[in-house]
């Protein structure tokens, strides 16, 4: 067994870092955090790629590229091993934990490929997979916790030692990958086609940049391709567009403001970042501006300012899941800025202290580092204890004794909720209904032709109550419902609202029955 551990230091080092990684991801995952629209959006996208053979249960509309719920459809069959009466979305999570092991696996790769030291490397993977913000955000269905690990993937072939052709080759398809998993990971290109540079022989390096940057764009303009052969790619009556839908999402966050504006929404964004984890963030920044100057970072650093960069940018559009692209890079530059420092004030003596017959206490003593930091040790734990969720769950329930043996009835509900109507029976799309699409989609409409007394129940959640589009049927059809099921209090309070086709305006009051 020493033989063994001898000859494979890096797996003695990286495993039981994995391994409690992994354990404080999953555990309590589908309880929280709270579950958001997006996730059941995409589960909801994931299930007509299975059931309907299309990109979307809906119209497709290019609001993303469909890779990533491509790839959630492909896992979908691990929640299927678990019934633990959870909400989907709940329980659809587990998927995460995979993926989260191998974005951390991926981090420790990555920080060897840049020859920083297994106590660095290790420390790289403790900061990205324990930091509360990680913990909590990567347990969500998030298209960006599908393309960070294939950029990290694409990192690591990219600065591979043994300077293959074909490592050069892989590091463009697993940025296509990525980009086509959530495409704002594009920002990183700059940085990965810096690394190829650095990471290619120079006798080679024309052959090494044509073949990553072929093995990209032929997969990435697959897209293009797809939109192309549709006739989609320019907006027109009567259909979506690739063209359409980018001006859309670069047009819609232009009253959000500048990240450091108090009170703007991408300020708010940063106030929830920061009430999460602030370490991680500003670690990630200072590390991140520091590591510019460090030559064997240098290629991360820049991933990691450009996507800095982007946040700033005046009037743009910040979604919270945003920064799960940024975290393993701030990540890595803090590795590669104290690998540096050790380096400039120790003289190399670290290296001595931590011989690979030491490298347990090398990792035990990072992980004991991360688990006592009180803010991160009671992020995490309110992560492993808390329960945000069991509205969702009890309103599925009650749904599925009370109502879902009905034919054709009609139910609007958020996304969150709408792959638990699926699965209950109700006709995907237009008897389990998106809220926004009442109002919003021609296509659904046109089936309602009386307007809201075509809807027999709305599930009144907090998405619903708070949504900004003011959708007129929806409002009226909730204003012209009584409450026959309350779940919940305050702002997670989700209520069963039953539609009075009698055209009577209730004040609604929680009820017990139908």
């Amino acid at each position: 067994m020493a033989r063994w551990a001898a000859a494979r230091p890096d797996l003695v080092v990286a495993v039981p870092l994995l391994v409690v990684i992994v354990l404080v991801q999953a555990v309590n995952i589908g309880n929280f955090p709270t579950v958001s629209d997006d996730e059941g959006t995409y589960l909801a996208q994931a299930w007509a790629v299975q059931h309907e053979g299309a990109l979307a249960h809906y119209s497709y509309w290019y609001d993303h590229p469909p890779l990533g719920w491509l790839q959630i459809a492909a896992l979908s069959w691990i929640p299927a091993l678990f019934d633990h009466g959870m909400n989907v979305v709940m329980q659809a999570r587990v998927i995460m934990v995979p993926v989260t092991a191998a974005s951390a696996a991926l981090v420790y790769v990555v920080a060897r490929r840049m020859d920083l030291p297994r106590w660095a490397a290790a420390l790289a993977m403790v900061v990205f997979g324990l930091s509360p913000l990680s913990v909590t955000m990567q347990r969500e269905i998030y298209l960006d916790n599908f393309a960070v690990p294939w950029m990290l993937a694409a990192f690591a072939f990219a600065l591979s030692q043994r300077k293959h052709l074909w490592h050069h080759i892989a590091a463009g398809v697993c940025a296509g990958v990525s980009v086509l998993s959530k495409e704002t990971m594009v920002i990183t290109l700059p940085a990965l086609v810096l690394a190829v540079w650095r990471g290619s022989d120079r006798s080679t390096r024309i052959f090494s940049m044509v073949g990553f940057a072929m093995s990209f764009l032929l997969l990435s303009f697959q897209y293009l391709l797809y939109a192309v052969l549709k006739g989609e790619l320019f907006p027109g009556p009567d259909h979506n567009s690739l063209i359409g839908a980018l001006q859309f999402q670069l047009g819609r966050g232009g009253s959000s403001g500048w990240l450091l504006q108090t009170g703007s929404v991408t300020n708010m964004t940063l106030h929830w970042w920061v009430v999460r984890d602030p370490v991680i963030l500003a670690v990630g920044v200072a590390a991140t501006l520091v590591a510019l100057f460090v030559k064997r970072v240098r290629e991360v650093a820049i991933a990691s300012l450009l996507l800095v960069a982007v946040a700033l940018r005046p009037g743009g559009y910040l979604p919270a899941m945003y920064v799960l692209q940024a975290l393993p890079f701030f990540a890595l530059c803090a590795a590669g800025v104290a690998d540096a420092t050790a380096r400039q004030f120790l003289g190399g003596r670290v290296s001595r202290w931590l011989p690979q017959s030491r490298n347990v206490l090398a990792f035990g003593a990072v992980i004991l580092a991360g688990l006592v930091a009180p803010h991160w040790e009671a992020g995490d734990e309110t992560a492993d204890t808390a329960y945000s969720n069991q509205e969702y769950s009890q309103a599925s329930a009650w749904i599925k004794a009370n109502v879902a043996d009905r034919p054709h009835v009609r139910i609007v509900s958020d996304d969150a909720m709408w792959p638990d109507l699926v699965d209950q029976g109700f006709r995907p799309g237009l008897g389990a209904i998106w809220f926004y699409k009442v109002d919003l989609d021609p296509a659904v409409t046109r089936t309602l032709p009386h307007g809201w007394k075509d809807i027999d129940y709305v599930v009144s959640s907090s998405i619903i109550r708070e949504d900004p589009n003011g959708l007129p049927t929806v409002r009226a059809a909730m204003q012209h419902s009584v409450v026959v099921a309350r779940f919940g209090t305050g702002t997670q309070e989700i209520d069963i609202l039953r539609v009075d086709k009698t055209g009577h305006t209730f004040h609604q009051q929680a009820g017990g029955g139908q």
